[in-house]
């Protein structure tokens, strides 16, 4: 909270005034990291018109941002926000705002497609749990880069799709 304060200016109880208590906080710093993400994972997607490659871009977007600042990542995506009445919502589950976007983007690809876009929303899920969990072990064992982080995942999940059409 001291590095945060010293950033914006401030001190902790300046910090403190814009919000109910440490958790409405907490839940500020989340939304803002969950709303980042999935504004990169976006960009990564619109930057490439291969979806192989945009696969790998959003890969790469999710592990850029866990890799660049991880100790606030894991602060707030492992905290449980269900002690909380008013974050009842599924979607206070900052896993879940992603693997939501995820899941839309997955479907809007199938439709596109002409394919069936049933299982978008359990894949969207499914991907985003696949990469979380990579990523936290990479956080853990950095013993390869990102770029080969990133590569291995895209690999695995690309074979995986090649079955759909």
């Amino acid at each position: 909270m001291e590095e945060i304060a010293a950033e914006a200016g401030t001190s902790k109880a300046g910090i403190y005034r814009h919000f109910t208590d440490k958790e409405d906080l907490s839940v500020a710093v989340g939304s803002r990291i969950a709303a980042d993400l999935v504004a990169d994972i976006t960009a990564a997607l619109g930057a490439e018109d291969h979806p192989r490659r945009a696969l790998a871009g959003a890969i790469d977007a999710y592990l850029s941002v866990i890799e660049s600042d991880p100790e606030p990542y894991r602060f707030i995506v492992h905290r449980p926000l269900a002690d909380r009445p008013d974050t009842a919502d599924p979607m206070a589950d900052y896993t879940a705002i992603v693997a939501a976007h995820a899941g839309r983007l997955i479907g809007d690809g199938l439709l596109g497609a002409g394919l069936d876009a049933a299982p978008a929303e359990l894949w969207g899920h499914a991907l985003v749990g696949y990469v979380r969990a990579a990523g936290e072990w990479w956080l853990d064992h950095p013993t390869i880069s990102r770029p080969a982080l990133t590569e291995y995942l895209t690999a695995l999940v690309w074979s995986g799709f090649r079955g759909i059409d």
